[in-house]
């Protein structure tokens, strides 16, 4: 008995299906890692807003960042993420942080930098950005820095001259400074560093004019203050607003954004994490203030 062959036809019609099916199937593993990855992100905004709070509860205000200027700063130019080493389980890096900083001010000395510069930080990094997983060399005004990067940065408010969020230079924010509520005010949120990795640091960093702003600290309708870089020259004065942008895009250091698909991650100054998406822009100036007298609730 002899069995009949597939046609050509048939043949042709199997590996058609074929491809479709895993064309389905493949797109739906993307999605699944795609909301895994901001699940996770999302998660590691939760430690390092824990961690904000438990710091607050200890030095009973929140942390600010470093001020390079003033010359009786212990820690000029650190980042908040690197004050709250402690409250990440992090004690071996806060040791080394204590410990560079007794031997040396400056922490980006080409020679000797700080140790920590160059440490990858699991807990700074969202999951989406492949950039996080290990350090990178920051060429800035002929000098090479091996730097590691975060993609969180602190709300410092509307811009970087109203200093009416919560973190910026100086700052001592309480939370009961925080009068439009806890509930409705962003403490920290998603931006992928810059293309040339110069912003974005987690350690230690000068951001524009020695404010922090772009390195560690972002406002709902920042301004180009003209970093000493040629690409930045080239972007609009702004302000600019939230909204999606691509890592090959050096105008999007300015804003809030992220590699997730529709918005990105914020947390707020309740310990809460929440998805934004870029509809809410015309919102988020009212919840970066943090005594604005705005009435804004975010589901």
């Amino acid at each position: 008995m002899h069995r009949a062959a597939a046609s050509l036809v048939e043949l042709l019609v199997t590996i058609a299906v074929i491809g479709v099916l895993m064309g389905l199937l493949l797109g739906a593993i993307q999605k699944v890692r795609a909301a895994s990855a901001r699940i996770d992100c999302g998660n590691r905004q939760k430690q390092l807003t824990l961690a904000m709070l438990s710091y607050h509860d200890a030095e009973n205000r929140l942390p600010g960042l470093g001020n390079g200027r003033v010359l009786s700063e212990r820690f000029p130019y650190l980042g908040w993420i690197a004050k709250l080493l402690p409250f990440l389980e992090q004690e071996s890096l806060a040791r080394r942080t204590d410990e560079d900083y007794s031997k040396r001010r400056d922490p980006f000395l080409r020679l000797n930098p700080h140790r920590n510069l160059a440490h990858v930080l699991p807990a700074a990094g969202c999951p989406a950005d492949d950039r996080m997983t290990r350090s990178w060399i920051a060429t800035a005004k002929h000098d090479k820095l091996t730097i590691a990067l975060s993609s969180y940065l602190g709300n410092s408010g509307t811009n970087s001259r109203t200093l009416d969020g919560v973190i910026y230079r100086n700052s001592r924010t309480q939370l009961l400074h925080i009068s439009d509520g806890t509930t409705n005010t962003i403490l920290l949120g998603e931006r992928p560093p810059s293309p040339d990795v110069l912003f974005g640091w987690w350690y230690a960093g000068a951001g524009v004019r020695d404010t922090g702003v772009l390195d560690f600290v972002l406002n709902s309708r920042e301004q180009n203050l003209r970093p000493p870089y040629a690409w930045y020259r080239r972007c609009d004065d702004g302000p600019y607003h939230f909204q999606a942008r691509t890592l090959d895009d050096y105008c999007g250091v300015f804003h809030y954004w992220s590699l997730h698909s529709g918005g990105a991650n914020f947390a707020f100054c309740d310990g809460s994490v929440r998805f934004l998406r870029y509809e809410a822009d015309a919102f988020l100036p009212a919840l970066m203030t943090r005594a604005g007298g705005e009435v804004v609730a975010v589901e």
